[in-house]
């Protein structure tokens, strides 16, 4: 099959589409599927178009974009199949989060589309007329989101270390953690890592009114901010 080849952008004011630091360092580099990619990409679009427009996509609504299902249409694919492989996997990965309703309604796993997400869940109606089930723990914000809402730009060699902490604390503490070093105005990693370690040695301490006592005067003779 011969490329098509793409003209170029034209000259002139375009309009864009914003995407998040977090889909280049993290998430791209993670998805292995041609089709996952352009239905995540899709919906980033579609979303985007509009501000009067609701929080979600409908399925519906994806398989009558004649954009989306011919470009799912590629080596022989079936678009619709493609289109459903696609949106599980989104969801497995935790970019989507999916409400079992009568339209099947995806959210982006923002901080805007997880509050559209809980209020939809408790306003439609669930397939079946069960309740829908609770957030799950893929859809809470990872560490990468708390560390870029809380402390900024992601680097390479601190994704190693936020890995790591992952595995090796629980992810309450690690929210707790930076919500410390953010009342303290000490938004490093190094201070949140330094509470994290004190915790395990020496286990965590819940007083909330001696919180904040306790780390910002211990920790400030030597964590640099």
């Amino acid at each position: 099959m011969m490329m098509k080849k793409f003209s170029g952008f034209p000259t002139g004011k375009l309009q864009v589409t914003p995407l998040p630091d977090l889909f280049f360092s993290e998430l791209c580099p993670a998805i292995d599927d041609l089709a996952e990619l352009k239905v995540t990409l899709h919906i980033f679009w579609l979303l985007a178009r509009s501000k009067q427009r609701a929080q979600h996509v409908t399925a519906g609504e994806l398989r009558a974009d004649r954009t989306l299902m011919q470009s799912l249409a590629v080596d022989g694919a079936q678009p619709d199949e493609a289109l459903t492989r696609a949106l599980g996997a989104a969801v497995a990965r935790g970019t989507l989060l999916h409400l079992d309703t009568e339209e099947d309604l995806y959210f982006l796993s923002t901080e805007s589309g997880r509050r559209a997400f809980e209020k939809a869940a408790r306003e439609e109606k669930p397939r079946g007329g069960l309740a829908p089930e609770p957030a799950s723990a893929h859809e809470r914000p990872n560490i990468f989101v708390l560390y870029e809402q809380n402390i900024g730009l992601l680097t390479p060699m601190i994704a190693e270390e936020l890995k790591d902490a992952e595995q090796q604390f629980p992810a309450e503490w690690i929210r707790e953690a930076f919500k410390i070093a953010v009342e303290n105005n000490k938004r490093s990693w190094s201070y949140a890592r330094k509470i994290l370690e004190r915790w395990h040695t020496e286990g965590r301490k819940d007083d909330a009114k001696k919180r904040k006592r306790w780390w910002g005067d211990e920790y400030d003779k030597f964590v640099k901010r």
